[in-house]
């Protein structure tokens, strides 16, 4: 959003009004809308200091209290719109009488909205895109397939099946990190209850005697030292610096690519950000292959949905070199995420005209590749797990007894 001054004349009087807008057409629009007077001139101007921090207040505080829709009210909701879709009720209605039934606060906020817009002559689907964080990327993706091929109801069956999907994997996600979270969580408070009672005890012991530490025990101190002074502090710079984070990860796109690429360099998580998006990409672009949209828009539909931006920027590529001339596989081929077989495959989908079977059963392939990540989590996560453990174990033994064992060779003359 860039800041826009419009000059208006109201009354005799000229008035200069603030506003953020996407251009000066958009600027200009605004005005028209929400002010009444001759407009005498729309300007990109540099955003004042007072505009500049109330904005960044209102965002820090938006980013704080917005929370998405829960995917329970939301799959329920699509199938909902679906069914009334498909009986011939129109979006609007149909909008307004699931936001009346609902009992999910968010959900009823977004769909009202979602009634005003169509109301006003908007597409669900462009509508939904100033909705991006609640309803998620997949959500739009979806409905604009299902207005380029003109079956919404059938594209909506799809997204709700699709979201059930996505949150089976959550479940099972959860599940899978279950144990190893709770055993990280009694680590930590057997760690805290030993640094803030036990520690503090051999400290004491240890100052008395006035003898040289070694280098766990010294840690240990620095810990126990910084723990019971600023723990306090120490949890509120966390908690601040979680919440500016995140203001920075959703208000700027270079750290939030940054952020991004971070993860996919990541251990494990890096497979499971990477197979989830080709596994949704692949699949949302062999529906719309099927209902008979180029190839280029196809792409564009796809790749519109997909949040990781590196694998985004790299998708958006095969978009550039087919609209260049290039067949389908071998902009695919440039991107270098995918293996050499599904080239292939990709490239027998072109030539005999089966396109869309093939993407189908590639986008099964990154499913099950997925599927095999998530059920594995649990084996996989445990060597760190262990060495976390084990690292924590050692440096309080060694912390507490090496001092003892010199102290006890001292006493025997060794």
């Amino acid at each position: 959003m860039k800041y826009f001054v419009a000059t208006i004349l109201t009354k005799g009087k000229k008035e200069k009004i603030g506003m953020y807008a996407n251009d000066r057409k958009h600027a200009n629009e605004l005005t028209k809308l929400k002010y009444s007077g001759i407009i005498i001139k729309v300007s990109e101007e540099e955003e004042p200091l007072e505009a500049r921090l109330k904005r960044f207040k209102s965002d820090l505080l938006s980013n704080v209290k917005k929370r998405k829709i829960r995917p329970d009210a939301l799959i329920a909701a699509i199938r909902q719109l679906a069914v009334m879709t498909n009986a011939g009720i129109s979006i609007y209605d149909s909008l307004v009488e699931i936001s009346k039934s609902t009992q999910e606060h968010n959900l009823k906020v977004v769909f009202n909205k979602l009634a005003e817009d169509i109301n006003s002559g908007q597409s669900l689907s462009k509508s939904m895109a100033n909705f991006h964080f609640e309803l998620g990327s997949l959500t739009i993706a979806m409905v604009q397939l299902g207005e380029k091929t003109g079956n919404l109801d059938e594209a909506l069956y799809s997204l709700a099946d699709m979201l059930e999907e996505i949150r089976a994997n959550v479940i099972k996600f959860k599940k899978a990190m279950a144990y190893p979270r709770n055993v990280m969580i009694a680590m930590a408070i057997a760690f805290t209850v030993l640094i803030s009672y036990v520690v503090p005890e051999f400290k004491a012991i240890f100052e008395e005697l006035n003898a040289e530490l070694p280098l766990p025990t010294l840690i240990l101190l620095k810990l126990e030292y910084l723990f019971n002074n600023y723990g306090l502090y120490v949890l509120a710079a966390i908690i601040i610096s979680f919440i500016v984070f995140k203001y920075l990860i959703n208000n700027y796109r270079n750290i939030r690519y940054g952020w991004h690429q971070f993860l996919l360099k990541t251990y494990l998580i890096k497979n499971i950000i990477k197979f989830a998006t080709l596994s949704r990409f692949t699949l949302v672009f062999s529906e719309l292959i099927r209902a008979g949209i180029p190839i280029a828009e196809a792409l564009d539909t796809s790749i519109s949905m997909i949040d990781n931006l590196p694998l985004k920027a790299k998708l958006s590529s095969v978009r550039a070199a087919v609209e260049k001339g290039s067949t389908l596989n071998e902009g695919l081929e440039d991107t270098k995420l995918f293996e050499n077989m599904i080239i292939q495959m990709i490239s027998a989908g072109e030539d005999s005209g089966t396109l869309d079977t093939m993407i189908n059963k590639v986008a099964e392939y990154y499913k099950m590749r997925f599927d095999a990540i998530i059920d594995g989590l649990s084996e996989a996560i445990e060597p760190i797990m262990l060495l976390l453990i084990a690292s924590m174990v050692i440096l309080l033994a060694l912390g507490i007894f090496l001092p003892m064992w010199d102290m006890g060779n001292a006493v025997q003359g060794r």
